[in-house]
């Protein structure tokens, strides 16, 4: 029943962050997205800091950070609520949650399987090509469908 649940689970996440693909290709600004807006409101460093209630030198450090990937998401948002913006952040896969648990399972069962087809070579009991293949997608569907808690685990 869990099971089931995290695969439903999965698939809702795999809807809501279809929605993000089309920003993947929009590049950062070169001095980043905090002076990019800023600048492009006509706001100076000072405006911004004065609104945020900290000093001129604190807004070059929060963009500076930006820069070097060291800005708080805290920053972030109160940056970004001072430009009336909203601040966005999320975790994307590069194609789905449900094709990288396929994949997953499909190396984690090709391993398996190349172990297990050379003692049984050894002892004499080789697979015929499609009984292979058969075993190998039984294998990839049942671990998709159980999400065996050493899936994830570095062989």
């Amino acid at each position: 029943m869990m099971k089931n649940r995290t695969k439903l689970v999965r698939k809702q996440l795999d809807k809501t962050l279809l929605e993000f693909r089309p920003i993947l290709g929009i590049s950062i600004p070169q001095k980043g997205w905090i002076r990019a807006i800023r600048d492009s409101l006509g706001m100076s460093g000072r405006q911004l800091a004065d609104r945020l209630g900290v000093t001129r030198q604190r807004v070059s450090e929060i963009e500076r950070d930006e820069l070097t990937g060291s800005v708080t998401l805290k920053s972030m948002r109160k940056v970004a609520d001072c430009l009336d913006c909203v601040f966005v952040y999320a975790v994307v896969p590069r194609t789905s949650l449900e094709h990288t648990v396929h994949d997953r399972a499909k190396q984690v069962a090709e391993e398996r399987q190349k172990r297990a087809s050379q003692l049984m070579l050894l002892e004499g009991q080789e697979l015929k090509e499609d009984d292979e293949f058969d075993a190998l997608s039984d294998m990839i569907e049942e671990m998709i469908e159980t999400l065996p808690s050493t899936l994830w685990d570095d062989s």
